[in-house]
């Protein structure tokens, strides 16, 4: 059983995009999935058609009740999800003071079933402690990172907590690897980008990238994810080729605890001239 948490502090990267397609998508492959919605917004949540979710993951963290008997089936084949709700957003007031608060999650994991071959994390957009939980319990992170220059300045900052708690919280912590969302192939500002993170963090860097789609933005508001609302469009090829790709992942990713430090204390990216543009992607298509 896989435990990736989907974490990047910045808003709109594609965290609850690639956490709800990314599941359905390995669904279809045959997996058993289990979506874990552990942000207060709770956008996957509402993504699939759950609005009753009472309290929620709350009383996981502060009524000691079992995550187990949160779990509720999606629309979506072969995934499950236990569902976040607004009062969440009172768990950092309510674990104030609390010894150990962060693991107390990984704890509750830790104890599942093999019930599922994933569990997928959909992480808040903060560094907070509903984050500092999900890189405790996760085995692996997936970071998507949207193709725009403002998005790379937190990078950097998010590499940092991940060796931060890799060495005080969770020695097992890897990066499953660095997705690269939002991808307009027609513009060369989105080329750059890709090209510099792969000129950076290299082999750490997905081949498939999620192109801009109008597909993708579409679908939460009919309850589906991008293989069941349009299986022939852009995005429901791109999560299938990053599904395929998670999937032929060994348990042991390419980054060590080594390369995280140095990696996440490299020197700031510059803008380069690189005229290149991303390697044989398709066009965007709806």
């Amino acid at each position: 059983m896989r435990i990736l948490a989907c974490v990047n502090q910045k808003g709109g990267s594609g965290k609850t995009t690639t956490a709800v397609n990314l599941a359905a998508a390995l669904g279809e492959l045959g997996h058993r999935v289990l979506l874990l919605d552990l942000d207060p917004q709770a956008s996957a949540t509402n993504w699939l058609g759950i609005s009753d979710a009472g309290r929620g993951l709350l009383d996981v963290f502060v009524n000691e009740v079992e995550p187990l008997t949160l779990v509720r089936q999606t629309p979506a084949i072969g995934v499950e999800i236990i569902p976040s709700s607004a009062w969440l957003v009172g768990v950092e007031k309510a674990l104030a003071g609390e010894v150990g608060a962060e693991t107390i999650l990984r704890g509750k994991l830790r104890a599942f079933p093999q019930r599922w071959d994933y569990i997928i994390i959909d992480c808040a957009p903060t560094l907070g402690i509903l984050t500092v939980s999900a890189l405790a319990a996760a085995q692996e992170i997936l970071v998507p990172v949207e193709a725009h220059v403002m998005a790379l300045s937190g990078l950097a900052q998010l590499l940092q907590t991940v060796a931060i708690v890799k060495e005080r919280l969770n020695p097992e912590l890897e990066i499953a690897g660095i997705l690269a969302c939002r991808v307009d192939a027609r513009t060369r500002h989105a080329q750059e980008i890709v090209e510099q993170l792969r000129n950076r963090f290299d082999s750490l860097v997905y081949r498939t990238v999620i192109r801009e789609n109008i597909r993708l933005a579409e679908c939460p508001s009919f309850g589906q994810p991008i293989n069941q609302y349009d299986p022939r469009s852009a995005g429901a090829h791109d999560y299938r080729d990053l599904a395929t790709e998670v999937n032929a992942q060994s348990t042991t990713p390419a980054a060590t605890s080594q390369d995280t430090r140095q990696k996440s204390k490299a020197a700031p990216m510059k803008k380069q001239n690189n005229k290149a543009p991303v390697n044989k992607q398709r066009a965007a298509a709806g």
